[in-house]
């Protein structure tokens, strides 16, 4: 038997008796479900979404010299009240969703952004300057608009 035949025999032989996939193997790449329509992650858009606008409309409000002290903005108390809550829902989120054997990044992101919150309004409350708490309330706004994007982005498959 030639080389060519032996090695055409080998290959038929490997083919023959490699791993298959079982039938209904979901594909390895496959996107996770949408979480957006699920009532905890739909809370978290809206409530983000109204957090983004209100701190929008604060940054609207702010005068114009930037070197101006800041100022008390109205309605903070609340506000904050507002972002605690909404950290606390995207902890809950990041477990819900780890609990359920997540590997996608949507857990460690909500993760991130519970955390990011707090340090967000606490940078916030600490600017001495319009310029300090127009930037503090740039990334609060960013921060935001994240938490919403987020979610209702389409799902990827894991890298």
């Amino acid at each position: 038997m030639s080389c060519d035949a032996i090695a055409f025999s080998a290959l038929l032989w490997l083919a023959s008796t490699g791993p298959t996939a079982a039938p209904n193997a979901v594909p390895a790449l496959s996107a996770p479900a949408s979480v957006a329509g699920e009532p905890l992650f739909a809370d978290i858009v809206r409530r983000a979404s109204g957090l983004r606008a209100q701190a929008e409309a604060y940054r609207k409000s702010l005068a114009a010299d930037p070197a101006a002290p800041a100022v008390a903005l109205p309605g903070a108390e609340a506000f904050g009240t507002g972002i605690a809550e909404l950290s606390a829902l995207d902890m809950k989120g990041h477990l819900t969703l780890k609990a359920r054997g997540a590997v996608d990044d949507l857990k460690c992101i909500l993760r991130g952004i519970s955390q990011d919150l707090p340090e967000k309004l606490a940078a916030m409350s600490a600017a001495r300057t319009v310029k300090e708490q127009d930037l503090a309330l740039r990334d609060m706004v960013y921060l935001l608009n994240d938490n919403v994007e987020v979610i209702t982005a389409p799902p990827q498959p894991a890298a």
